[in-house]
């Protein structure tokens, strides 16, 4: 049902339950409805429009006696039409500013911290993906001996974005012949696309080098150049905040709701497939049961997308369907902004 079609009063009943139910976690009754409304009617009233807004789907109650909760669509109703996003306060800005600008320029690192702030600014659990890489033009790659058996590659793609990736070599390998691959991988692999450079690899790199320490660390790209040019993984990685913050909400007190809280964190693949269809939506708000995978009934996903030239990601919080959106909305949309300036 259209909330076009309520009243003034009933809007103002209905905006009024939620606040109180949000603010509290206790059934909204007609006494503590009737001051917040800022209507001037009275108890007895409120109860009559609230019976109205329950027959109508919006409200529900426990106990016959007990005060109403909130319908997912009655939240449906107060984030499309009852509310406006309020935008972060000072303090959370200046929170934002300085946990993400100490970051470094590697996406994985700069989504997972604006996860974990998010999670702490709004008791909720932050949730990001990164951007889909397929397409994503390999600008300049480096590689830094670590160990004497271990390289770090590290790949800069295109609009500054700069991923890592840990390289196992057999035996050390003489610093000439590593600055010897890396100008040779750079010759031939700069400026195609990470999928490219993973289906022709092996023509391009053959009969690269011609040093024997070389060949030899050129034949372990030709052999782990699917794994190593992968973008899969950082595209379906999903990175999360701090459940810790989520678990002290009411809706998590049992135990058995709290083990279902835990096994969502691992559920990886539920999470991929909910972020996954967001890329090009903007602000996105889901709430409850229009979750098509019933793992996340009972949840509300905010997420907004940010953008890095023609690559898109998302970022946002994921807690019960009794959250403060107004507070939340802002701050996601925020976020996302300041990560996308921090990726440009």
């Amino acid at each position: 049902m259209s909330v076009d079609l309520l009243s003034n009063r009933e809007r103002r009943v209905l905006e009024a339950t939620i606040q109180t139910y949000i603010e509290t976690a206790e059934p909204a009754g007609s006494q503590t409805v009737a001051r917040r409304s800022g209507l001037g009617i009275s108890p007895a009233t409120v109860r009559s429009a609230m019976s109205d807004l329950e027959a109508r789907g919006y409200l529900f109650h426990v106990h016959t006696s007990g005060g109403r909760i909130p319908t997912d669509l009655a939240y449906r109703a107060y984030v499309d039409a009852l509310i406006e996003a309020s935008p972060p306060t000072a303090r959370e800005k200046h929170e934002l500013h300085e946990t993400l600008r100490g970051s470094t320029t590697a996406f994985e690192e700069i989504l997972r911290r604006a996860a974990q702030v998010l999670s702490v600014l709004t008791h909720e659990l932050g949730v990001a993906a990164a951007p889909a890489l397929d397409q994503a033009i390999l600008e300049r790659l480096d590689l830094v001996a670590v160990a004497s058996d271990r390289l770090l590659l590290v790949l800069n793609i295109q609009k500054g974005l700069v991923r890592t990736i840990f390289v196992s070599v057999p035996a050390s390998i003489a610093p000439e012949s590593i600055d010897d691959v890396a100008r040779i991988l750079n010759e031939r692999l700069a400026g195609l696309t990470l999928s490219e450079i993973r289906r022709t690899l092996p023509e391009r790199l053959r009969d690269a080098s011609e040093t024997r320490d070389g060949e030899d660390l050129l034949n372990i790209f030709l052999a782990e150049g699917e794994d190593i040019f992968d973008t899969t993984a950082g595209e379906g990685a999903v990175l999360l905040g701090s459940a810790q913050h989520l678990a002290g909400q009411p809706e998590f007190a049992s135990n058995e709701r709290m083990r279902e809280l835990l096994g969502l964190t691992e559920r990886q693949d539920l999470l991929r497939k909910a972020l996954e269809g967001r890329r090009r939506g903007g602000m996105t708000i889901s709430i409850g049961e229009e979750h098509t995978d019933p793992g996340l009934s009972g949840l509300t996903l905010v997420t907004n997308t940010y953008r890095v030239g023609d690559l898109t990601g998302v970022i946002g919080v994921l807690g019960p369907t009794r959250m403060p959106y107004r507070k939340i909305i802002g701050l996601v949309e925020h976020t996302s902004r300041l990560v996308e300036g921090l990726m440009q």
